[in-house]
């Protein structure tokens, strides 16, 4: 039988400097029995995702391998960007892929976040499975105030963040797809509109995190989203969404990006409903590169 298997979508608050990212992708990748599947920074957010994946223990090493680099190589004090952040590895959740439960997940969590404080002193924050109270398990909620005015303690260190590193958030969740729609404008409150009207916080999509964001490197804006349970909200429900919205105040979608990876059943459910699913990237599809790097 095949042994347990996760998935780790690291997020790093640097998306500029692209000999940063790659000395931490080389980190992680230099683990034994690690798997990187992907890796892209984005200037505007300032901020990248490395995607990996492979047995627990050794991505837990890759993990902790790969913060190290981020807290000797980015500085917050200096950074900018339109992504919310509270660290130089700001997110890093860890995700069962087989064999294996969210709950294990949440522990290794824990186990890891322990590793980062003890020997980089950098405070940590646990949310998703791994939180130690409801009211963290929101990531918005733990990142809240950001680096400079951080709304809750650490729930290791602190209370005090690491002068140059802040914290680090870590967890364990289910799949999720983040993506993005480009909008051919640049107007910032259309982006916020849509995001406000589709997000399920204000009683949109289920399942829908949106927030609408300037692209200032481009000229237009975007709507940046995170779907946590594309089983009650499909792919294809929520580019709809954001175009029907678009559409009603005169917009057009120039692209939709994806970051990280899709779940091949999120994009063959979509394409039940929308044939233009059919011609989805498959180097985008999380098993095709769980394959590819066997």
């Amino acid at each position: 039988m095949a042994g347990e298997l996760i998935e780790c979508v690291a997020n790093f608050s640097e998306g500029r400097d692209a000999a940063v990212i790659e000395a931490i992708r080389s980190a992680i990748g230099s683990v034994p029995l690690v798997r990187v599947l992907r890796s892209e920074m984005d200037p505007d957010h300032n901020r990248s995702v490395i995607t990996f994946a492979g047995s627990p223990e050794p991505v837990a090493t890759g993990a902790l391998t790969g913060i190290k680099i981020a807290v000797e190589r980015i500085d917050l004090r200096r950074h900018t960007g339109v992504h919310p952040r509270i660290g130089a590895a700001d997110v890093v959740p860890f995700v069962p892929l087989r064999n294996i439960s969210v709950r294990e997940c949440a522990a290794l969590a824990r186990q890891t976040g322990e590793r980062v404080w003890h020997q980089l002193h950098v405070p940590v924050y646990f949310y998703e499975a791994a939180a130690a109270s409801p009211d963290r398990a929101a990531l918005e909620n733990v990142r809240r105030g950001g680096f400079e005015h951080p709304a809750l303690h650490p729930d290791l260190g602190g209370p005090a963040l690491h002068p140059t590193a802040g914290a680090c958030i870590m967890g364990a969740r289910k799949l999720l797809i983040a993506f993005n729609i480009d909008l051919k404008t640049n107007h910032l409150d259309i982006a916020k509109a849509i995001a406000r009207k589709i997000r399920a916080s204000s009683g949109g999509l289920r399942s829908l995190k949106a927030i609408g964001v300037p692209l200032a490197s481009r000229g237009i804006v975007q709507v940046a989203m995170n779907l946590t349970d594309f089983e009650h909200t499909r792919l294809d429900q929520v580019v709809n969404a954001v175009r029907a919205e678009a559409s009603r105040r005169g917009v057009e979608i120039e692209r939709v990006q994806y970051v990280g990876l899709v779940p091949r059943k999120a994009v063959e459910d979509a394409a039940l409903h929308h044939a233009e699913w059919n011609n989805f990237d498959p180097a985008l599809i999380l098993e095709n590169r769980l394959a590819a790097t066997e």
